[in-house]
């Protein structure tokens, strides 16, 4: 896998702190777990020998995933870009619907990252394709299941 995959320093932060604490605290009390399930006999039909030992498989499972993850990502630190109202991957954008006339703002984020609830989108969502490259002031077309939306890009934040 050699694509790189962009990463908010935020993002990055968050996978780490779940790696470690899947590391330090999770893994151990698993496999202290499965020790004393082991205790208590015959293993066939031992129901908390079973599910520890799905616990472990789930959070090897996500250690993997994680180093994998943070293997191919490069972190990109917005507040060190050169703030020239261009949008690009971590910026904070607000924008003006042309047809609405409703104001939204956006933060554009990795896929991992990416929650619509708090306006973080991720890079490769429509919305965030149409506005890359573009600058303060630009009409951004995005296509949308009602047609092709204007929004306007009122501001550019770089943080």
């Amino acid at each position: 896998m050699n694509n790189k995959v962009p990463m908010t320093v935020r993002g990055s932060k968050m996978l780490m702190d779940e790696l470690k604490q899947l590391k330090t605290v999770d893994r151990p009390r698993i496999i202290e777990a499965i020790a004393v399930a082991r205790e208590h006999g015959d293993l066939k039909e031992n129901a908390e020998y079973h599910a520890a030992r799905e616990q472990q498989s789930f959070c090897e499972g996500r250690i993997k995933e994680i180093d994998g993850k943070l293997g191919v990502a490069v972190v990109i630190d917005v507040t060190k870009q050169k703030a020239d109202g261009k949008v690009i991957f971590g910026t904070t954008i607000d924008l003006c619907d042309e047809e609405t006339g409703d104001e939204i703002t956006y933060q554009i984020v990795g896929e991992d990252e990416a929650d619509i609830k708090a306006n973080m989108i991720s890079v490769n969502s429509p919305i965030a394709r149409a506005l890359i490259g573009k600058m303060e002031g630009d009409i951004a077309k995005v296509k949308t299941p009602g047609g092709i939306r204007g929004l306007e890009i009122v501001e550019v934040h770089y943080i």
